[in-house]
């Protein structure tokens, strides 16, 4: 079977010559070595101290980001219980760098713009640490099922999940966001070690079919960038022409941005300068401000990024100011829950409201770990009920417009049928041990961690009955958690648990 390196497109190749000179030959003999795999911990449910310790298949800190490790690539990963828990992600090492250097302040309202499978999203809503707002949003109703999926398994609740064109975000939402990442669609160069499937993509859709989608892309996200507000642009690609010249053409039309200068980690590039008919000598020379990140320099896989701010309304020229749209508003048709929720009520049904009283209670008495609580009390002290149908949910306190595709709107707490409330994975995807009540705690080496994973009965010893039989209320419910982490719900019948692991996630 050909090597990686010999099914490089010859186009690629020469146009690399070109670029790198006298390094070429070391970019080249990079991909006969096996690309680095890593995964990225959710701080919101693990200390970064404490995946040293506990994940086992984690070898080595990524220096770029505070939370990556590479990893051996032969790790099971992605079938470790604590992968369906949500403390990590699994994540090439280049590709945690966009997230990571966005500006990222509590309460701000941010936009993931192509954001589906989540990798960038998530770390995202953990910047965000249950504050502000984030819609992530993919113009793939396909892809974004998964960004749906891998939001709720990292506990984000603080979120918006849209599919939509970026052209109909700019009309719905107008200047909104405080700050914006677009990771574009593009050639997919830099991956071409990780997946080679992608060479023969670029021989028929190269850089010169990406680099106008980008543009347009970028044009959207730029409009809907409050002034004052920054915009990070990534690719994994090498290509001048989706890179510096796209954040070029974006200096040139929209005067009121500036590029500004970006970290350069052990290894990294300097962005490319050159000169076309598009492009004033100012731009050109600001170019260097953006990173190149080449395989055979640093242990991860092509990347490109650049970092763009809007000047504030006094330093924009006539003609170029915005106006911010008005969604920040109290909701008045959504039912507001504070602190005081379960006293007070506020129009939720009594059963949800019981239900969400004992994870409020169990909030209050106990140490806690990490920030997941001080998250989980922000949601509930702030955030709005709503109910549609038989869904129950907490909703952002602003008014979001409408019109447009959501696939999810905050958080879903569950289903309230015939009298019954069944509590959401969503919800338990929130918890931790010291959240709930009753609560089923397995170690991730008993063997009904997975038994639970594929969806079957978990049967109890007398012990664990004994201290379920006092803590049980009349539905029942347990919360199950592997070390602490939640992972999804149960229901105790008969001396033993009846599995309510989302049947759609289960382990095969």
């Amino acid at each position: 079977m050909s090597s990686v390196r010999e099914r490089l497109p010859g186009g690629f190749v020469c146009r690399m010559r070109e670029q790198l000179g006298e390094e070429t030959d070391d970019f080249l003999a990079c991909y006969e070595n096996d690309p680095q795999a890593g995964i990225r911990v959710n701080t919101g449910k693990l200390s970064v101290e404490d995946a040293d310790v506990q994940l086992d298949f984690a070898i080595e800190r990524i220096p770029w980001v505070s939370n990556g490790f590479y990893m051996n690539r032969d790790a099971e990963a992605s079938r470790h219980p604590y992968y369906y828990a949500g403390l990590y992600y699994i994540q090439e090492p280049s590709a945690m760098l966009p997230a990571s250097l966005l500006p990222i302040e509590p309460g701000d309202h941010v936009l993931d713009l192509c954001a589906a499978p989540g990798g960038k999203a998530t770390e995202l809503a953990s910047r965000l640490n249950g504050t502000g707002l984030l819609v992530a949003n993919d113009a793939s109703a396909s892809r974004a099922k998964a960004l749906v999926k891998n939001l709720t398994v990292w506990g984000a609740a603080n979120t918006c999940i849209t599919a939509e064109q970026p052209q109909r975000l700019l009309e719905t939402f107008g200047c909104f966001f405080d700050k914006i990442l677009v990771d574009a669609p593009c050639s997919g160069e830099g991956m071409f070690r990780k997946d080679p499937a992608l060479t023969a993509a670029w021989e028929e859709k190269g850089p010169e079919i990406y680099a106008p989608l980008q543009k347009e892309i970028l044009s959207c996200a730029i409009q809907m960038l409050k002034p004052g507000g920054m915009l990070l642009y990534s690719t994994c690609t090498f290509s001048v022409e989706e890179d510096e010249a796209v954040i070029a053409f974006a200096l040139e039309h929209f005067p009121e941005l500036e590029l500004l200068p970006l970290e350069k980690g052990t290894g990294f590039s300097d962005g490319i300068s050159f000169s076309s008919s598009d492009t004033n000598e100012s731009s050109a020379g600001n170019l260097c401000r953006c990173v190149r990140i080449y395989p055979h320099r640093v242990r991860g896989e092509g990347h490109f990024l650049a970092l763009l701010k809007k000047k504030s309304d006094d330093d924009t020229e006539p003609g170029r100011t915005c106006e911010r749209q008005e969604f920040l508003k109290q909701g008045t048709a959504a039912k507001k829950i504070g602190r005081d929720f379960c006293e007070q009520n506020n129009g939720i049904p009594d059963i949800v409201s019981e239900f969400l009283a004992r994870i409020a209670g169990s909030i209050g008495s106990s140490e806690g770990v990490l920030c997941l609580r001080g998250r989980l009390q922000n949601i509930l002290a702030t955030w709005h009920y709503k109910q549609i149908g038989e869904q129950c949910l907490l909703v952002p306190p602003y008014h979001l417009p409408g019109g447009i595709r959501y696939l999810r709107t905050g958080l879903l707490l569950g289903t309230l049928k015939r009298g019954r409330f069944e509590p959401s994975q969503a919800l338990a995807m929130m918890l931790d041990a010291s959240c709930f009540d009753a609560v089923l705690d397995l170690s991730c080496r008993d063997d009904r961690v997975i038994r639970y994973l594929k969806g079957e009965t978990l049967e109890l010893s007398e012990e664990e009955l004994a201290v379920l039989a006092q803590k049980q209320s009349a539905d029942k419910t347990v919360l199950i958690c592997v070390d602490g982490h939640g992972l999804g719900w149960g229901k105790l019948a008969n001396g033993s648990i009846r599995n309510k692991f989302y049947p759609g996630w289960r382990m095969q």
